[in-house]
């Protein structure tokens, strides 16, 4: 049998969540990331578990059987780093990720320090590619 999800949605306050961070940086970063990604992903921020910022949703199936629901787009302010949650091709974004600015990767997270750090507008690219990509791939609502 199929283990759920550990993260999902819930009716926690994302505002509560953020000012909560001790880190003043963190907070501004955290509000501006909601706004860019509330314009991209034309749904309103919602906290999945109990750290991850998440707006709208998508069902995925892997060929293995696995499947689940997850965000379009999400982040989460860590102590050590904002991680993005951004899933898209990697090798087809490998220029965008090139001019992205001071960050590290793994599979499908992006880890900032701060969003300085980082070109807004290549972010917004990403933002935009992984959407087309998820609605492409799976089933979006």
């Amino acid at each position: 049998m199929a283990k759920p999800n550990k993260t999902v949605t819930t009716d926690a306050s994302v505002s509560d969540f953020i000012d909560a961070i001790p880190d003043a940086q963190k907070r501004e970063d955290s509000y501006a990331l909601i706004a860019l990604m509330e314009a991209y992903s034309g749904h309103k921020a919602k906290m999945w578990g109990s750290s991850i910022i998440g707006f709208g949703h998508y069902h995925y199936q892997y060929a293995s059987g696995h499947e689940g629901d997850a965000a379009l787009l999400g982040f989460s302010p860590r102590k050590a780093a904002i991680s993005l949650y951004i899933s898209c091709d990697m090798e087809q974004h490998k220029p965008l990720l090139e001019q992205l600015g001071k960050y590290k990767m793994a599979k499908a997270c992006i880890y900032i320090k701060k969003l300085s750090d980082i070109d807004e507008s290549v972010l917004r690219q990403l933002c935009q590619d992984n959407i087309a990509y998820l609605k492409k791939t799976y089933q979006v609502s």
